[in-house]
């Protein structure tokens, strides 16, 4: 008969930790332990905010960025000052938060929700791309920059996206950020000098 070593509730919450993307067995142990050593009060604000998260935050429906539920869209397209004729395409919605950080780029953006990849059984079907077109056609969008990975399925997507476009028949000058992200590293962990390089250097596709 074995003896559990740790206390079933701590065991239960390092498996929970676990089960994140990135995080593994002593990254899960460590994150666990500092829950259990914050004060009580600590403890039970942090579940409070994983409690509600689902209920507070939704899609936008015309971005596919994350909003506040009360809100219609995202409060960077609902913005004035922001251009809605440039659109950066991005796979996932923090790689938002790595652009905006640079405070270089003032257009708006488009959220894929992920990229091709056949090993995981993600085709085109999967992604906002017919939303991605039709916005294209509502705004008169006249740049569209695809800010994909440089990992080879970020490449595959944004082939995909520019021959899909193009097919399509609009006139839309279709852009790729600049070489400046190093291959394999994703958009939300690049530095804010590299993002605003790659940005100022896109090429046209």
């Amino acid at each position: 008969m074995s003896i559990d070593i740790l206390p079933k509730a701590l065991t239960a919450l390092i498996d929970d930790f676990g089960n994140l993307p990135g995080v593994g067995p002593r990254t899960a142990e460590r994150y666990a332990y500092a829950v259990l050593r914050r004060n009580p009060k600590s403890a039970k604000q942090l579940a409070h905010s994983l409690d509600r998260l689902h209920d507070r935050v939704k899609t936008c429906p015309k971005t596919f960025a994350l909003i506040d539920s009360d809100d219609d869209v995202s409060p960077l397209y609902a913005d004035s000052n922001r251009n809605k004729k440039v659109v950066c395409v991005v796979e996932e919605p923090l790689d938002i938060v790595a652009i905006e950080r640079t405070g270089q780029f003032l257009g708006t953006y488009h959220v894929l929700g992920g990229v091709i990849s056949p090993i995981d059984n993600i085709g085109p079907e999967q992604l906002h791309i017919p939303e991605l077109i039709e916005r294209i056609k509502t705004d008169d969008v006249q740049e569209i920059i695809i800010a994909t990975n440089a990992s080879v399925e970020g490449e595959s997507t944004a082939l995909f996206l520019q021959r899909y476009i193009q097919e399509a028949g609009l006139n839309t000058t279709i852009t790729r950020l600049a070489r400046g992200i190093p291959v394999g590293v994703d958009l939300e962990y690049a530095d804010q000098i590299t993002l605003t390089h790659a940005l100022e250097g896109r090429k046209q596709l």
